[in-house]
């Protein structure tokens, strides 16, 4: 396969490199849309390469937000929309988790401080020229993952890297070539030096992206990536075929379903707090309502609160089939049956002109009228719970 005579770069890409050329410099079109769009997905956010140093760019485009300029990079704003412009640069100094950078490199320099052979092409987006090195499209072609110039060397640069290279992998169905498998195998301990965040965001961004879910996990697995970072995650058995049914990519959820322990996971890779208390409700439980009625599916409701959709589509996920109350819980939220404090016909104001002090009493009869209502929704009238609420108080 060779190179297309030209490929369609957005207008915006077009006016960013017209003005650095026009000014002298060098503006290649370079990074991950570019692997892409040879891949036939295309993409419009499009990276700029350039030999204009930092200061150059700012002082050429009005607009900017320096994003990483110690990095070399500037963000650079047309019509509304930002693209990364980043200086050419080498590596001078590394530690497997950051590189101090110097500017004043070529671009077969730049390219060649690229972690993938598919991620180190480059196009020219004005002369319709292409620059590879390093046969990056000879990999895209058959399928293979290669790392750039010797493999123990690119990642021990960024240890971050074995774990794109898992992610690429799976995304787009590579196969990882022999040489660059066994750096990562003799490098792989190197992903304990990473922040929490760095491998945190790869794990979700390979949840979402992965094509085979199941290469993915296995990758984790046979690469020992998985041992240094998500010992919890579960067996190939355990886990079962999860390419067989439709996945919702929720990393939250799905990191449930995966591992054993997916609150002590989260926290180790420092998800939000909003992400954490998921986890912890879809362990608490309970799984599944103690039957299919729907008295038994509005105490679980009630029970498991926000929790229930979680727990639904685990156990759909978990036993390949719609959940046997999923009509059933249809049926009650179309009905609109009360089954948390907020859809009760009253609120604790209501109780407080009764003459009930605001705190744990208060509570505990909003409670006790939650329960009657669960069990007979028809109860759930401003009249009825307050007259209930007056005997309670």
């Amino acid at each position: 396969m060779t190179f297309p005579a030209s490929i369609d770069i957005p207008q915006d890409v077009l006016e960013i490199a017209r003005l650095l050329e026009g000014a002298g410099f060098e503006a290649w079109c370079v990074g991950g849309a570019l692997r892409d769009t040879l891949l036939g997905q295309p993409n419009t956010d499009y990276d700029i390469a350039t030999s204009a140093r930092p200061e150059q760019v700012r002082g050429l485009f009005k607009h900017h937000v320096p994003v990483g300029e110690r990095f070399g990079t500037i963000a650079v704003r047309t019509h509304r929309r930002h693209h990364e412009v980043t200086t050419f640069r080498k590596d001078v100094e590394t530690d497997g988790r950051h590189a101090v950078v110097e500017f004043g490199a070529s671009l077969e320099e730049d390219l060649a401080r690229r972690d993938f052979t598919v991620n180190a092409i480059a196009y020219h987006p004005l002369r319709h020229e292409w620059r590879d090195p390093f046969e990056g499209m000879h990999d895209i072609t058959t399928g293979s993952l290669r790392a750039v110039g010797d493999a123990e060397t690119r990642f021990r640069e960024d240890y971050l890297r074995i774990l794109r290279g898992l992610r690429f992998t799976a995304r787009f169905g590579f196969t990882i070539d022999p040489v660059t498998w066994q750096a990562m195998l003799a490098t792989v301990d190197g992903l304990k030096y990473l922040s929490a965040e760095r491998v945190r965001d790869e794990w979700f961004k390979g949840l979402r992206t992965a094509r085979s879910l199941s290469e993915f996990l296995r990758l984790w697995r046979a690469s020992r990536a998985a041992a240094v970072w998500l010992p919890e995650l579960r067996g190939s058995d355990a886990i079962g075929q999860p390419d067989a049914v439709a996945l919702p990519r929720d990393p939250v959820l799905l990191t449930a379903l995966f591992t054993l322990d997916p609150v002590a996971v989260l926290n180790r890779l420092k998800a939000s707090r909003a992400e954490i208390a998921r986890a912890l409700a879809m362990v608490s439980g309970p799984a599944a309502p103690e039957g299919e009625s729907p008295l038994a599916v509005r105490r679980w409701l009630a029970a498991v609160h926000e929790a229930a959709d979680d727990l639904t589509a685990l156990w759909e996920l978990r036993h390949g089939m719609a959940a046997p109350w999923r009509r059933t819980l249809d049926g009650i939220r179309q009905r609109g049956e009360a089954t948390s404090r907020k859809q009760l016909a009253i609120a604790g104001n209501d109780l407080t002109a009764l003459g009930v002090a605001a705190g744990p009493k208060l509570g505990a009869i909003l409670d006790r009228l939650l329960h009657e209502v669960v069990d007979n929704p028809a109860l759930n009238t401003r009249e009825q719970l307050l007259a209930l609420a007056e005997k309670l108080k």
